[in-house]
This record gives C-alpha cells, structure tokens and sequence, in this order.
C-alpha cells in the first residue's frame, strides 16, 4: 500500500504539473515557473506566522499569494523598462532570500527546513495522512487531487480566453478580454500547483515536471488540446517509470522521475529530428522524379 501512494502521489504531480506547464511553455513563461517554485517559501513561512499553524489550507493561501506577489513583481518591473529575465531573477532572489531569513529568524524549531523545501521526498508521503468524509488518504494526495480540480476548473472556465490571449494578446485586448486578470489568475493555479508538488518533489525538481512534459509535447503536438494530452502522457510515463527505476538503483525518487523527464525530451527531440530529415528527403527525392 505505501508503494500504491507513492506511485499514485508522483502521478498526480506529473498530471497537475503537466496540466499547468502547457500554457506556461506556450506563453514563454518557463522562467517564471522557476521563480514561483522558490518564493512559494515566502508565502508558506508568511502563512505560518501569521497562524502559528502547518495546515495545508493555509499553505495554499500562503503560496497563492507568494505567487500572486511574484508575478505582480516581475510585471511591476518589466513596465518600468527591466528585461525580463532581469526582473525575474531579482524578484525570486530577494523574496526566496527573504523566506529563508524569515525561517531563520522565527521558525528555526518548525519543520519548515529549506533542504526540505528544495528536494522534497516522495517516500515520507504514505506517513502523513489526513482523514475527509470518512476517507483516509496522504495529505500531498488530498491536496494535489484539490489543485487538480482547481486546474481542471480554471481550464474549463477559460481555455478560450487563455488561448486567444496567448496567440493574439492584442486582439485580445481589442475585444475587451480582462487578459490581466487572466494572467494572474493563471498565476495564482502555478502557485498552487508548487506548492501542492513540492512537498513531493521539491521546489527545484517541481520545475521540471512544469516545463518538461509541456515542453516535449510542444515538439511533436499540432494543436493545444494535443498538446495537453502529450504533456500529460509525458508527465505520467516519467512518474511510473521514475519510481521503479530509483527503486532498482536504490537513489532518489523524485530525482529520477525528473531524469526520465529529460531523458524522454532528448528522445522525442532527435525523433523528431530525424524524421523531419527523412520528410524533407523524401519531399526532395518526389520533386526530381
């Protein structure tokens, strides 16, 4: 059975992250992601002062608003003519540095470690388990199955929005779409999705079940809803096939569900290489008969 949760935990985070990381790869958001899985510290420390509790509602909240803070940020100096990138590292630096001090300073005794926070580990996750309508399962099930649902919602609700706003941002605007109230609502399913992950996998291995599986799809998928089905496919063969694979060479669980990430984006890549060589060859060959 704690081999089942595992399984089913690394699942749900390559699902939920596959979900989320679509639009990101889409929006040339990656980076964004990265700064989000490391100032969610920030609003989960936040959250713990100001209630004096570890509940997972509150660290929800806490790494919504973290997130929300993120983005606002890096939008805030971006207008004010910082590049990108720039603006970004800035404000993912002071505000994970910032939660770092805040720990130090006042829950030095709180299981709110960094190590922890960066690296995560999967196994620990069968051991704490919460009870809801009667049925007991992990706390990282419970709530990655929530952020699942609030991904899905949010997709529902507005996957038209998102891919106007994403392919043709000012003909968005022109019809009067709230594109930035889109924006940081999908902020605010990134934020939750980190820190509904990281307790797993990690803030830094997180990112890569953002970006990988959606950026491997992006290679080889010709519309957005295919794209999400490769994403999610990619999300969960690396889950599946990472956990039995650390389990045979006795290392870390959540480390090698991201190896197999990267693995199966080389393979798709030079795949897909490779046969648009072979298109372009035999297109050549018809042409001179």
């Amino acid at each position: 059975m704690i081999e089942l949760w595992i399984i089913l935990t690394g699942i749900l985070v390559g699902i939920t992250c596959s979900i989320a990381g679509v639009f990101l790869v889409l929006r040339k958001m990656s980076m964004i992601a990265d700064a989000i899985s490391h100032t969610v510290l920030f609003g989960i420390v936040m959250a713990f002062l100001i209630t004096q509790t570890l509940n997972g509602f509150w660290m929800l909240i806490g790494a919504a608003c973290a997130g929300l803070l993120t983005a606002y940020f890096v939008q805030l100096l971006q207008t004010s003519g910082i590049q990108e990138d720039a603006a970004i590292g800035v404000t993912f630096t002071s505000l994970f540095a910032l939660g770092v001090l805040l720990i130090t300073l006042f829950a030095g005794n709180v299981h709110l470690d960094v190590e922890h926070v960066l690296m995560g580990e999967i196994a620990f996750v069968p051991w704490d388990k919460w009870t809801l309508f009667t049925i007991t399962m992990p706390k990282a099930v419970w709530m990655l199955l929530l952020v699942l649902v609030i991904n899905i919602g949010f997709l529902l609700l507005f996957f038209k929005e998102m891919k106007l706003s994403t392919f043709d941002p000012i003909y968005a605007v022109s019809i009067g779409l709230p594109i930035t109230v889109l924006h940081y609502g999908f902020m605010t399913t990134i934020s939750l999705t980190t820190v509904a992950a990281f307790d797993s996998v990690g803030a830094i291995l997180v990112v890569a079940m953002l970006i990988g599986p959606a950026a491997t799809a992006y290679l080889i998928s010709k519309s957005v809803l295919q794209m999400f089905v490769f994403s999610i496919s990619f999300g969960t063969i690396a889950a599946f096939a990472g956990y039995y694979i650390a389990k045979w060479l006795d290392t870390s669980i959540a480390g090698m569900m991201a190896a197999i990430i990267g693995v199966i984006f080389i393979l798709v890549f030079i795949i897909e290489k490779a046969y648009q060589v072979l298109i372009r060859k035999m297109t050549a060959s018809n042409t001179i008969l």
